[in-house]
Parts: C-alpha cells; structure tokens; sequence
C-alpha cells in the first residue's frame, strides 16, 4: 500500500509588523510603555488598588503620599490612587470606542471611495464633506441631551465624525494602490472588488492606519475627559479621570496637589498617545524606502585613501565589487566580488538575465543605489577619481560631465510638465561649459539634438514627452546624457521597449557616438543580439557574480561558462545550425 504525500503549503507572505523598529527610537518606545504600562494597570484595577475607590476615611482627608495611601487621598479620603486606576476604566473605554468607530467609518468609507470611484466616490465624498462641515461638539452635546450622560453615546458619536479625516486620506492612498499592476492582475483573474479590498488593498493600508489611530486617540483622551470634568460622562460618584480634574479643580486654591496628579495623568497619557503615532508615521517613512523597521544595514566599503589605482589604462576599472542590500533577515549581497575594466572609446557589455546585478552594478557607480543598498566591499575608478565612497556633493558633480546614464525608460528621465528645450537648457547649465547667454544655451540644445539625429531640432524642443515617439524620447534622453561630454556613457537596456527598426537606430547612434566622441559605453542588456551587434568585449553575469569575460567572438564561437552556452541557446533564431534550429 503506498502512501500519498501531502503537497507541501506555501509559504504565506510574512506580515510587516508595524512596530519593528519602535525599539530602535527612545522616545516613542518610552511613549508606547506608558500607554500599554497605565492600560494593563487600570485592565488589573481590582488586583492593584490599595482600596476601594468610593471608600472614605474622613480622618484623614487631603492627605499626601504615605504608605497606607500611595498617592495621598482626596477631600472625602478617597483613596487617590485607586480612584486613578478605577477611573481610568469608563475613560479608556470610551477612547476605546471612539477609536474602534473611527477606524471602522474611515477604513469602510475610504477603501469604497478609492477603490469603486464613479458614483459611489461622489456620493462617499459629499457624505464626508457634510461631516467634516458639521460642528461634532454640538451634535455630541445634542446626543448626551437625549442620553443623559451616557459615556458609550457621546464618544461613538465623536469618532463618527472624526472619521472623514481618515476615510479621506485612506481614499487616497487606496485611489494610488488601485492602479498598480499586482490589483490589474487579481481582477483579471476574476476576483470582484470586496475580495480584491479585503485582500490586496487592505492588509497594504493597515500601516497607514495606525498612525493616525494614535493620534486621534490622544484627542479622544482629551474630548472624553473634558466631558467628564463637566459632569456629562461618567456620573458621580463612580470615578472618572475628567470628573477627578473637576473635583481637584473646585479645591485647587485649598490643595493643588490633586490636580497635579489627575491633569498630569492626562496629559502624560495624551502625549505618549502623540509620540507613538510620530514614531510610526516615521518607521512607516522609513519602511517605505527600505531602511526602517528590522532591517539591518549593510555596512559601506571603506578603503584608505592611498589604495592602489588602476595602471592599466582603462577609463573605468571595477576591483573586487560587492553590493548588498538590507532585508528582513539581514543583510543579502546581490553583486559578489566583481572585477572588470573599460577602456576609452570601448563598448563593453554587461549581460545577464533579469536579477543578475548588472543594473545594480551600473547605478551603484553613478551613485544611485537605494537607501538600503551599499557597497560593501572593493572599489570603482573612474579614471584617477575613487566613485566609492565619494560624497553626495561630489558625486552631484562627477554625474553628466563625467559619467552619464541613458535609462530604460525615457520617461522616467522626462518631466511631462515641461518641455524638451527647456529640461536640457537645465541640464546643459549644469554640467556643460557653455555662457549663460539665451543664445548660447539654444545653439547647444540644436547640436545635441542634431548629434542624435534628429530631425527639425527647434520643432522638437518646443514639443512635451508626451507628444514624442518612444524611439524620440530614447535619442533625446542620449543627448541629454551627452550635454557634459562625459567620459563614460552608462546605457541601461536602451532599446528594451522599442521595435526592432527602432532599436537598430539606437544601437547605430550609440557606435556613432562612440566613434565621434571617443566615449567609452557600458551597455547593460539581457539581449544577446545586441550584444553581438555593439559591444568589443562583454561579461556574463549569474546572480551577481561574473561567469565569463572575453571579446564578444570568444564569448559568441567559444563559451567557456554553461550559464553563456544556455543563454545562447535560449536566444530566438531562426538560423539553422547541423540541421537543427539553433
């Protein structure tokens, strides 16, 4: 009898925990002790007050801290510190209740607008409108008029108006979420809006509600016990923070110590309840550009400043290379060890598949890794200059006169809102040797456009992206890496979105390019054909190390590697070799 095995489950994507990293930060770590320190002590009231709170002892009234009495008694010889503990109940519950309809209201209301649009966003935005308009302090007055001090009532009424603030900031960052391309492909599967919101947009929006849920209940805290100080919530004599403030307050020129203590127990509460929402609102800032939370950094390369140059006469030399990047579960090298040279006037290629590190390769020499990426080891030269470990202000002036970037995508590189003329009058300003005259500026902009051959250059210097071709848009980004007259041109997959045609009078630009300015070009691609058609030489990249190094007829008639032999085998052709389509 054979047994089936069960398929292994899959792995569940692990939940970001919004206070990772809280720890990190001293002041709204001290902030979240408090809150969770004084809840759990009024949640075990019974267990810790010293004394019943509505006994009295009437010998010893207004009497201050002893050991009978920790935190003295009130006018009646109440037991203070009891009647804090015990109080704090109706009062955080009421915060409680405030912050559960508040979260309910603008998380419903927000994900229907943002997600659904058309009427159901006109009709969710004109409720708000008449929400955030009505004057919540009277209708909670009206509200405790016909439930007479009804502590429940008046606070579910509070976080139902304050939740128009939030359903409209979470109707926006629902609106951005709903054009992404994760949300385009559930609903091509077939999954309808309530299970694409409550499982897709929702669990990416909890973080964001946190922060403002912190921050509305420290004004909760404040409303609920101000309605208790005027005898509207809670009533006497059960205890109540607000009502205690109010007691304190009739014999404050008799005895200030109790209002001391009661108003100093709010206010130290309402302030953490402020902190931890700044703090999350920073780590979720943070987390945002990978760099918060647990993450552990890499630690960046440091070289001493006589390490030895490069004499090989290359204009650009990569020695012992290494990135990584800050995860979850530390720190992940995703270029190891790499070690490559280019010389002036050399095309040279940097090839792998998708996730091999030849992008990451090229940014991290202009500098433009993210937050929680670093070079951890080796260097670059860019001629006699060290790129690693240069600072920012350096780097701003190395990037377009002397190392340029041509990007995948033109219009990442374009503004829409402004012309072709004037973004490379910006540019050419920056790091070209031209006057400031009109004139000068103009006459450059026409060289360059014409130097990437394109014609009519005043026409399309007048023009916006959007009113330009793909192909357009690639020679105009190529003449703006070209404004500095760099030494080095860095071309990142240039003709990946572009048709074949097109793409050929790319390639045919960057060789011409190279013969007139005698510019060394990295051509960082997946496509072996193009590589074949433009570079001298080429490395081949596997997951972050180099394979194979060599001129492109080595690497094409004679691979060494197994990883270059698959790639070109898995290139499309429709060449016969032996018999067989190679």
């Amino acid at each position: 009898m054979t047994t089936v095995e069960a398929p292994p489950k899959a792995r569940s994507r692990p939940r970001i925990n919004p206070f990772a990293g809280i720890w990190r930060r001293p002041v709204p770590a001290a902030a979240l002790v408090v809150v969770v320190g004084i809840s759990v002590a009024v949640i075990f009231a019974p267990l810790l007050a010293p004394h019943p709170p509505l006994a009295q002892d009437l010998l010893h009234t207004l009497s201050g801290p002893s050991a009978n009495h920790p935190l003295g008694t009130d006018a009646l010889g109440r037991d203070v510190l009891s009647r804090l503990l015990y109080g704090g109940r109706p009062t955080l519950i009421g915060v409680g209740l405030a912050v559960l309809v508040y979260a309910f209201f603008g998380m419903s209301l927000g994900m229907l607008a943002g997600y659904l649009r058309g009427w159901t966003d006109r009709v969710i935005v004109a409720v708000l409108d008449v929400m955030l308009s009505v004057p919540a302090v009277i209708i909670t007055l009206a509200v405790l008029a016909i439930f007479y001090q009804s502590n429940a009532a008046a606070m579910l009424t509070i976080g139902f108006f304050a939740s128009a603030g939030l359903a409209r900031i979470i109707r926006s960052s629902c609106i951005a979420l709903r054009e992404e391309l994760f949300v385009d492909a559930a609903r091509v599967s077939g999954l309808g809006p309530a299970r694409i919101m409550a499982r897709h947009i929702l669990p990416r929006l909890t973080g964001q509600l946190l922060v403002p849920v912190f921050l509305f209940s420290g004004n909760a805290l404040a409303i609920q016990t101000g309605l208790g100080f005027l005898g509207l919530a809670t009533p006497a004599p059960a205890p109540s923070w607000g009502g205690m403030v109010g007691d304190a307050a009739q014999i404050m020129q008799q005895d200030p110590y109790l209002l001391f203590v009661s108003g100093g127990l709010i206010g130290l509460m309402s302030l953490s309840f402020g902190l931890v929402g700044d703090g999350l609102r920073d780590l979720e800032q943070d987390r945002r550009q990978a760099t918060g939370g647990r993450l552990r950094r890499p630690v960046p390369a440091t070289a001493p400043e006589n390490a030895a140059k490069p004499s090989d006469g290359a204009v650009l030399a990569v020695r012992d290379y290494s990135i990584a990047f800050a995860t979850a579960h530390g720190p992940r090298t995703v270029v190891d060890s790499i070690s490559f040279s280019v010389r002036p006037g050399e095309i040279f290629g940097l090839v792998g598949e998708s996730g091999s590190g030849k992008t990451v390769t090229g940014l991290s020499l202009l500098g433009l890794l993210p937050p929680n990426g670093a070079v951890t080891s080796g260097a670059a030269w860019l001629a006699d200059t060290r790129l690693s470990g240069l600072p920012e202000r350096e780097l701003q002036r190395i990037r377009g006169s002397e190392i340029a970037l041509v990007s995948q995508e033109p219009m990442l590189a374009l503004d829409p809102y402004f012309t072709i003329g004037s973004q490379l009058a910006e540019v050419i300003r920056r790091t070209a040797a031209v006057s400031g005259r009109k004139d000068a500026v103009r006459e450059r902009i026409r060289e360059l456009l014409t130097s990437v051959h394109l014609r009519d250059p005043d026409d399309v210097a007048r023009r916006h992206p959007h009113e330009l071709s793909g192909g357009m848009l690639q020679r105009i980004v190529i003449a703006m890496a070209l404004a500095g007259s760099p030494k080095v041109l860095i071309a990142d997959e240039p003709t990946t979105a572009l048709d074949v045609t097109v793409q050929a009078g790319i390639l045919d630009l960057l060789r011409s390019l190279r013969d007139e300015h005698g510019m060394a070009i990295i051509l960082i691609t997946h496509d072996l054909g193009v590589v074949a058609d433009t570079c001298d030489r080429a490395i081949v990249m596997e997951q972050g190390r180099i394979v194979e190094e060599g001129s492109v007829e080595d690497i094409f008639y004679r691979p060494r590697h197994a990883y270059t032999k698959k790639l070109i085998e898995s290139t499309p052709s429709i060449a016969r070799t032996e018999g067989r389509i190679a």
